[in-house]
């Protein structure tokens, strides 16, 4: 249960910081968008129209050559000419090479990208405290084991891992049924989305050594307080001691750690998207990779708006990290606290 002291501290980092406004503002945005998809994208985001394709998007217009060929005196000549294209506002973000509108697919890339890292969080934590509690509890030859192991890990660059984790199992993915247009609510939406396991399970295994290092740290610090020895004395085991005293205390810097490791997986996951890696076309880096070609002929918007969406998302989620840290543990100083 939250405790009155942990609740006053959020609301007053909360009122005295812009900043964590700002950052819960995009995180909602971004979840509500997520969850509510089907209702707020205007098109299918898989459906091409190929006499819309490379549309600019609102209060933009491009300049493009256009080949043709013509009759011309009884002979077919090829004529080049310069055709203004403009902005259509059924695509408000404009079109991508295959005329799908690009601002569905930034919504519903959305989904992808927060599922993956919620679900790649869960699983990190889910390894790592365990392990570092263990670690850090009974130190010695089993924290010298599991500490070894998580230095393997880290010896290995993040992206490198996941590739080769990756190549090495392949890409797994499940078709999720999109409740919204099982029922028959928005019935021209996709039915499902593509859930990429073995990216979900990747990055939980790549990011589990953080949690494992937090975890062990506290569980150092805390395993001489007073109260474990007396709950050692009255004859508690060390699992006991273990979830009811070392992990409540530790659980600040946990809940930090995992606002921060989100944000991190978001571009663990848009990186293997952009690579080809992750068994979903829904995805802001599988559009940022689909788009890099069309930039130097000056169709920005196709790779930039999905960047865009990748940046928003990160900045929100470290802001409202930036928070917690400070209301839950004060000590702590950071940009994103209040002035």
């Amino acid at each position: 249960m939250v405790s009155s002291r942990v609740i006053r501290n959020l609301k007053k980092e909360f009122r005295g910081s812009g900043l964590a406004k700002l950052g819960l503002a995009l995180v909602v945005l971004i979840t509500l968008t997520a969850v509510f998809a089907p209702f707020i994208a205007p098109h299918n985001p898989t459906d091409q129209q190929l006499d819309q394709s490379e549309l600019p998007p609102i209060g933009f217009s491009e300049t493009t050559e256009r080949t043709t060929s013509q009759m011309v005196d009884g002979e077919i000549q090829t004529v080049t000419e310069e055709v203004e294209i403009t902005a259509d506002p059924d695509h408000v973000f404009g079109t991508d090479g295959l005329g799908r509108d690009m601002f569905s697919r930034v919504v519903y890339g959305a989904r992808t990208s927060l599922v993956v890292g919620v679900l790649g969080t869960v699983l990190a934590a889910s390894i790592g405290v365990p392990v570092g509690l263990l670690a850090g509890y009974h130190r010695g030859r089993v924290d010298d084991a599991l500490m070894r192991i998580a230095d393997v890990s880290l010896a290995f660059p993040s992206l490198v891992l996941a590739v080769a984790l990756i190549g090495l199992w392949g890409r797994a993915a499940v078709d999720v049924p999109d409740p919204f247009v099982v029922a028959g609510l928005a019935p021209e939406m996709p039915e499902s989305f593509v859930l990429p396991i073995t990216v979900v399970i990747v990055v939980g295994l790549v990011n589990w050594v953080w949690f494992a290092r937090v975890a062990r740290g506290e569980a150092l610090s805390l395993r001489g307080q007073e109260y474990v020895k007396a709950s050692r004395a009255l004859g508690a085991d060390d699992n006991t001691i273990i979830l009811r005293h070392i992990l409540p205390n530790a659980i600040t810097p946990i809940i930090v750690l995992g606002t921060v490791q989100v944000a991190a997986i978001i571009l663990l996951e848009s990186s293997l998207s952009f690579l080809g890696f992750s068994g979903t076309t829904l995805s802001w880096g599988f559009d940022i990779a689909q788009g890099r070609d069309y930039v130097s002929s000056g169709q920005w918007w196709i790779a930039s708006i999905p960047g865009l969406a990748i940046m928003l998302s990160v900045i929100g989620i470290n802001l409202l990290g930036d928070w917690l840290r400070d209301a839950l543990d004060p000590g702590i100083e950071g940009e994103g606290g209040a002035a």
